[in-house]
């Protein structure tokens, strides 16, 4: 197949749609994590040996060359991910962490390269004098927010196992465009209109601004020596530049002297730092094709992986898929209308209501796991087929049956542990890549650095270069309620060395009974990459749909509230047949950021969401 590969040059990037303003979002629904861009029609890209999925088109192209060069899937994803910090600085970068899931052909290991809290922090890191919770804006603009970055660690540790080239010539193309420069995107400009609270940061205004305070203009070459120059040390010394020695005196410093809120992270938080290898948390799916015609139906078997906890993402898909499976929910395939496909109202009732129940169970059990033992001592408890059956029985799947009053927590089989719900709060961005390389090997990767722009604080060594590395506020993760009005202490409270609950979701999906490699998929979006990736799996295993149909699908969410829907995607008579049964429909929204690549015929196909700027490329 001829690959589908543009020429970028700098000005490639201007192409993206500007960004329009983003709606206040009430208080019950989880905040949008970035403002939306408008829409790109996106093609979908064949290719036969090899395709990398990112963010924004300089960075897909920075793996791209790694994978012509004879890279690996992980190669690639460190020289994707070093540009990401570079030109999508507002959603992941060396100050944050990532998960990342690998599959070499035999095996498949999860890394967990997730934050953590610094040794000093307790359960009263968000409380203030008085015992109450903070607002989020005031935690997330502090320098309590910050945790221990750890994407730099996991990817040297995955370098280490799966490289193929040499570390510094991964960082080549993020130092050769920090220090060249590369255009302002409309997206890039539209998000720091977004958030004026950048400029209350020195370096951050001296960065992204020009002297009247206003954000540089699309197409303005913007170069960050700075990071450039920390890359170039990362790259010849290894993740131990980042973590000791100037770089890491440099973190240190400005969080522990952020000016109204100083945080507790220490040199040896960071020294210390480990990212851990863990067993992927795996499940059998079984997806009938409702969309086939009745000569063609049949019923997919497929092995699903991802993250295990402290990510909430692959137990959520799961829960959702499996509470489905004991619905009507397959026999009902998407309807057709002049803006293409789109679920029916009945299927909508349903998923609306299987959301509700796995997010209550999320709220309730799920954390990190080296400090919240799994419900019945395994996380496969929450997957079990008796207990979702079970589960399934309280949503009503008639096709005039109304929305379920309350949604409870379930008590798998086995649980003794006495916890309380984790309260709803806002949860922020991510940025997702997706990578197979020539030699078959699959990657999914989902790094953050959690709100848009983190923390909001530039990390300078004070060497007299421009520019530097956002940190993240991944602490905010966290629940800042530490304990119940009773006492009972929430699974997701803030603890020593503790990784907070997370939402993304990358995931791997293999044919049984081959277990051949089928699908690596994800998205950026807080608490909605949940959705975001149940409906890329569910387009793509039921109803037949390539990856980048299945991408472009109209979103929706449901987190124990309203039923959220993208705004003019649906028909009144879809809006008002689900208020007849009882949901609270709002529209809003919800800019997902889906990458996906999966074996199609003799090569591969891969897929990027219309509603960013990110891109595929192969040969």
């Amino acid at each position: 197949m001829t690959p589908r590969r543009p020429t970028l040059s700098l000005l490639a990037v201007s192409l993206v749609l500007a960004c329009s303003a983003q709606a206040q979002a009430p208080a019950a629904i989880p905040a949008q994590p970035e403002a939306p861009s408008g829409l790109q029609t996106k093609p979908g890209w064949a290719s036969r040996r090899f395709a990398v999925a990112a963010a924004h088109p300089l960075a897909a192209d920075a793996g791209y060359r790694i994978l012509r060069d004879g890279g690996s899937a992980v190669d690639a994803a460190v020289a994707v991910q070093m540009v990401l910090t570079l030109v999508e600085p507002q959603s992941s970068g060396i100050g944050g962490g990532a998960f990342l899931l690998h599959h070499d052909g035999q095996i498949t290991e999860a890394y967990d390269g997730r934050e953590t809290a610094p040794g000093e922090a307790d359960e009263k890191l968000f409380l203030d004098a008085n015992g109450k919770p903070l607002s989020f804006q005031a935690a997330v603009q502090s320098g309590r927010s910050v945790g221990v970055p750890g994407v730099l660690r996991m990817l040297e540790r995955a370098h280490r196992q799966h490289g193929e080239l040499p570390w510094a010539r991964l960082f080549e193309p993020a130092i050769s465009l920090a220090e060249q420069g590369f255009p302002v995107s409309p997206r890039l400009h539209a998000l720091l209109l977004e958030t004026p609270q950048l400029r209350q940061d020195p370096i951050a205004a001296a960065h992204y601004f020009d002297a009247q305070g206003h954000p540089w203009p699309v197409g303005h070459v913007l170069r960050n020596p700075e990071l450039g120059a920390v890359l170039r040390l990362i790259a010849a010394q290894g993740s131990s530049a980042f973590y000791a020695g100037e770089v890491a005196e440099a973190v240190v410093q400005k969080v522990r002297q952020h000016p109204q809120s100083p945080g507790l992270l220490s040199l040896t938080d960071l020294a210390e730092y480990e990212a851990a290898v863990r067993a992927p948390l795996c499940f059998v799916y079984s997806a009938q094709n409702a969309a086939a015609a009745p000569a063609r139906a049949r019923t997919r078997d497929v092995r699903i992986c991802g993250m295990p906890p402290p990510s909430s993402g692959t137990l959520a898909v799961g829960q959702i898929l499996g509470l489905l499976a004991h619905t009507p929910a397959a026999a009902l395939p998407p309807q057709f209308n002049a803006d293409g496909l789109l679920p029916e109202p009945h299927w909508l009732h349903l998923y609306t209501e299987a959301a509700r129940l796995a997010f209550a169970d999320r709220a309730l059990y799920i954390a990190d796991p080296d400090y919240v033992p799994p419900p019945g001592s395994s996380w496969m408890s929450l997957l079990d087929a008796g207990y979702l059956a079970k589960r399934a029985r309280l949503i009503g799947a008639g096709p005039q049956d109304r929305r379920m009053p309350e949604a409870p927590a379930g008590v798998p089989a086995g649980v003794q542990q006495s916890l309380a719900p984790m309260p709803v709060q806002p949860e922020y961005g991510t940025s997702h890549l997706s990578i197979v390389d020539a030699q078959g090997r699959a990657l999914a990767m989902t790094s953050s650095i959690e709100a848009a722009w983190g923390a909001r604080l530039m990390v300078n060594r004070g060497r007299g270069l421009d520019g530097g590395f956002l940190l993240n506020n991944q602490l905010t993760d966290f629940s800042f309620v530490p304990r119940s009005e009773s006492g009972a202490p929430i699974a997701n409270r803030v603890e020593p060395r503790k990784r907070p609950r997370s939402s993304m979701t990358p995931l791997l999906v293999f044919e049984r009974p081959s277990g051949n490699f089928l699908l690596t998929g994800g998205s950026p979006g807080g608490a909605y990459i949940i959705h975001y990736t149940g409906k890329l799996l569910y387009g793509a295993l039921h109803w037949g749909l390539d990856v980048q149909q299945a991408i472009n699908l109209p979103n929706m969410a449901a987190f124990g509230g309203p039923l959220l829907l993208e705004p003019g995607r649906f028909p009144q008579a879809t809006l008002n047949a689900l208020r007849d049964r009882g949901h609270e429909v709002r529209e809003q929204a919800m800019p997902s950021g889906l990458q996906a690549i999966e074996v199609r015929g003799l090569g591969l196909y891969g897929g990027a969401d219309p509603r960013r700027e990110g891109l595929v490329l192969g040969d």
